[in-house]
């Protein structure tokens, strides 16, 4: 898979997935100190199973992550992760690890992820050592869009809460096995939409373009108050 950032977009080529309707995949997220993936470090990881005919499976995985730098208070609040936690939390070598182990061989699903999850993924690879797993990977974001060429706003988490009228109510929100629930929950309609369309695979297509998320101007001068991605 090969991902192409470009200003304000990206594109994807060397993605090739089949079938998509009757597989089990494996959803995931992280949580970090920010949004910046050049610079932030991963504090926590979520999985969970999932197959279209059963849904989420009740097998996940969940597990905090040391951070490397510390948690602005603002980050703190909206994911509910503490520095406190995180003196306490295990290395991201050993999480990763695990988190490898969980996921096998099964095709990955994740939102935004290819701006956000596997480039910090890459990063933390890199800085430690480690090597990057091979899965292949797809992006509900990407996937929407492939569909939707008519939607230009950014297609966020909550845009699809919103355009799939989702009710998240109790859901807590950026935690990474919790928003796993909610990526699932996504994918499901996602799937569903590409059923009516007779479609059963995914294929990268460069010629179509995905907007990224925006680093708000605020983050950028350290005063970040949250951002959705």
């Amino acid at each position: 898979m090969k991902i192409t950032f470009l200003p304000g977009t990206y594109t994807l080529d060397e993605l090739n997935v089949t079938p998509l309707q009757d597989r089990t995949y494996c959803i995931f997220d992280l949580e970090g100190t920010g949004i910046d993936v050049a610079v932030e470090s991963v504090t926590q990881f979520g999985a969970v199973r999932y197959k279209r005919s059963e849904g989420a499976s009740e097998t996940s995985f969940s597990s905090l992550v040391r951070s490397s730098k510390p948690i602005p208070a603002a980050v703190e609040k909206l994911t509910g992760i503490t520095n406190q936690a995180m003196s306490q939390a295990p290395l991201f070598k050993e999480v990763y690890e695990r988190f490898c182990s969980f996921i096998g061989d099964q095709v990955l699903v994740t939102h935004a992820g290819y701006e956000y999850d596997l480039p910090m993924l890459e990063r933390h690879c890199q800085e430690f050592g480690l090597t990057m797993f091979t899965n292949k990977v797809l992006d509900t974001k990407a996937m929407f869009t492939y569909i939707h060429p008519e939607v230009t706003d950014v297609v966020s988490t909550d845009f699809l809460i919103a355009y799939y009228n989702l009710n998240t109510e109790g859901i807590h929100r950026h935690d990474a096995l919790a928003d796993c629930g909610i990526i699932a929950r996504i994918f499901e309609c996602v799937l569903k939409e590409y059923e009516e369309r007779g479609l059963d695979h995914f294929i990268a297509d460069s010629s179509k373009h995905m907007k990224r998320f925006v680093i708000p101007e605020m983050y950028l001068k350290k005063e970040n108050e949250g951002v959705t991605k």
